[in-house]
């Protein structure tokens, strides 16, 4: 390893190292409890009236007792298998014992437990969810989804078990004082594909900056990266801590619908399931219960979940457990503002974090990417070798398919690939596979690295002489033969640092196998971290994913510059012929 990158890692683990630990870390996906309520909100935006017109709630639910599990056309019988999201706590998130869990999933458990179903939590992204449930790819989409008519369009809903709010987020001291004061030229974050994306610019007329997840947002408006983020309450509600430099400062109902689950359109009598389970969780007060441990807040004015028939759930006074906190608050003392480099060093540099995040990162995320990086990178240079001897072939048969594919799969983004070929062949391949989304990742991997793999040999094999293909012919060899034997290994030979610089970048892309849904312990280094950050709120999780990235990828980029620097230059002028070595052995 040379001395720069040496010493760039010695920097950075004493840099961990000497780190003031950060304090210690809320878990925002462990329940709040009841002593954390919250009133209705007093600073709800002028323009907001309330909730849609509810045209969608059921007037009834049918009897629990009369549901039949196996005509629910289930995936797995007797398994409702969901997808989820492990980054938007308090409602949906995985917790420090590597479970998913949150409101949402704690209710849909409860739920599952009366109609005598098991439960397999699946993680995914939700820029791919509706499509996932609407292919069946999982029976159930639970990622407080609020409903829409365009995203009923795609998949069905259930009742309502959560209301929708709205909530603002600015930094401390913004001139942003309300939805009102939103206008063109600001930077207003927001998470793409949410409803919150959709009120910025239906209702807003205004142009947002699209983030990924709630976690990466809320770290750009602490920053200062952007002026705004709208954000689902909970979210705002269990993201915010005290001492952050970031407010709530204003509520808006949502102007669209429920919270709900997601089904397939067409499974209607899995809907009615799941309808007639949360009226009687509602009834014998388990909604209850989950909802005031869990997001404790005042309902909004004539809103309740279930169907029209479900019992107005009994919950605590949470404005008056509100009006007690606030009151037996001592007064805030001034806290200094922390200097950059202490915000940075809080962020990224917490040592209890690195701590607890590297026995995940050592047994659950570095062998899953391994598996996918070795086993797709295998595909990608056999096939990638087929499409080169193709690409330079003298046969138009053989050149143009394989020019073809070429530039479809370099010139796809790798996201969609891996979605096509999950959302695409999955469903038709899922009694071989066991639905698991291993085979069709590492499908997908391997068939895009084959791509520029492909592209790396063929551009070696060409740069070799082609007097050494004449002269192997000439001592009669055949024109197969002197490719395998003589052109191709010097043409491999020459690309070996293009060929790591491919592997690397596999290894990285191995996190998108995430979009196709993952259950906990299939979980690649990348998303190990991410669930981490998600739960602390803290970046230093991924930082320490990050460090495993490079204790792979440095290692072995320097390996093969040795390997290529020693295949070009030959052995040291003091080194003995081997061959020069054993005759004169023999000799004497």
């Amino acid at each position: 390893m040379k001395p720069f990158a040496l010493a760039l890692i010695i920097s950075i683990l004493l840099a961990m190292g000497l780190a003031a630990p950060a304090g210690a870390q809320v878990d925002q996906c462990s329940p709040p409890g009841v002593d954390s309520a919250s009133a209705l909100p007093t600073n709800l935006a002028a323009a907001a009236s309330g909730p849609a017109s509810d045209k969608y709630t059921t007037s009834t639910v049918a009897p629990l007792d009369s549901i039949d599990v196996n005509s629910l056309g289930l995936s797995q019988p007797g398994t409702l298998t969901v997808g989820t999201l492990s980054d938007a706590p308090p409602s949906i998130c995985i917790d420090s014992t590597g479970q998913f869990t949150g409101f949402d999933n704690e209710l849909l458990r409860a739920i599952a437990d009366r109609l005598g179903l098991r439960v397999n939590f699946v993680g995914t992204e939700f820029s791919g969810l509706l499509a996932q449930v609407a292919s069946r790819r999982f029976d159930v989409g639970s990622s407080s989804i609020t409903t829409t008519d365009a995203r009923r369009r795609t998949v069905g809903f259930t009742n309502g078990y959560d209301f929708g709010y709205f909530s603002l987020v600015v930094p401390k001291g913004s001139p942003i004082t309300g939805f009102d004061k939103l206008a063109d030229g600001q930077r207003i974050g927001v998470v793409q594909g949410t409803v919150q994306e959709a009120y910025v610019i239906d209702t807003l007329k205004l142009q947002p900056v699209k983030f990924p997840d709630y976690n990466t947002v809320y770290a750009s408006l602490k920053t200062g990266q952007i002026d705004a983020w709208v954000s689902p309450s909970q979210q705002a509600q269990g993201t915010v801590q005290p001492g952050d430099p970031a407010e709530i400062i204003e509520n808006t109902f949502s102007l669209d619908n429920f919270i709900a689950w997601a089904v397939a359109p067409d499974n209607r009598p899995l809907i009615d399931a799941l309808n007639s389970g949360l009226d009687a969780i509602i009834a014998d007060g388990t909604w209850a219960r989950l909802y005031s441990d869990w997001v404790p807040r005042a309902l909004p004015p004539g809103w309740k979940p279930g169907s029209k028939a479900a019992p107005q759930p009994q919950l605590p006074d949470f404005d008056a457990i509100a009006a007690r906190n606030q009151e037996s608050d001592a007064p805030a003392t001034p806290v200094e503002p922390k200097s950059t480099l202490a915000q940075l060093r809080a962020a990224f540099l917490d040592w209890d974090l690195y701590k607890q995040a590297i026995p995940d990162l050592l047994t659950t995320g570095l062998p899953n990417t391994l598996i996918l990086t070795v086993a797709a990178s295998i595909i990608g240079l056999i096939l990638g070798m087929a499409l080169a001897v193709a690409g330079i072939s003298k046969s138009r048969w053989l050149r143009w398919p394989a020019r073809i594919y070429t530039d479809i799969f370099r010139g796809l983004p790798e996201v969609v690939i891996i979605l096509l070929i999950g959302l695409g062949v999955g469903p038709v391949v899922g009694h071989l596979t066991g639905n698991s989304p291993y085979p069709l990742g590492i499908a997908a991997l391997g068939l895009m690295a084959a791509a520029y793999i492909g592209e790396i040999f063929r551009s070696g094999i060409q740069s070799v002489d082609p007097g050494q293909l004449e002269a192997s012919r000439a001592l009669g060899f055949s024109y197969s033969t002197s490719m395998r034997l003589v052109v191709v290994p010097q043409g491999v030979r020459r690309v070996l640092p293009a060929l790591m610089n491919q592997f690397i970048s596999l290894l990285k892309a191995s996190s998108l196998v995430y979009f196709l849904g993952l259950i906990a312990n299939q979980r690649e280094l990348f998303q190990v971290g991410r669930d981490l950050n998600a739960q602390t709120g803290n970046l230093s999780p991924l930082v320490a994913a990050g460090l495993f990235y490079l204790a792979l990828t440095i290692p072995l980029t320097h390996l093969v510059n040795f390997i290529d620097a020693r295949l070009r230059r030959g052995r040291r002028p003091d080194e003995e012929d081997p061959l020069v070595l054993s005759t004169s052995q023999e000799m004497n």
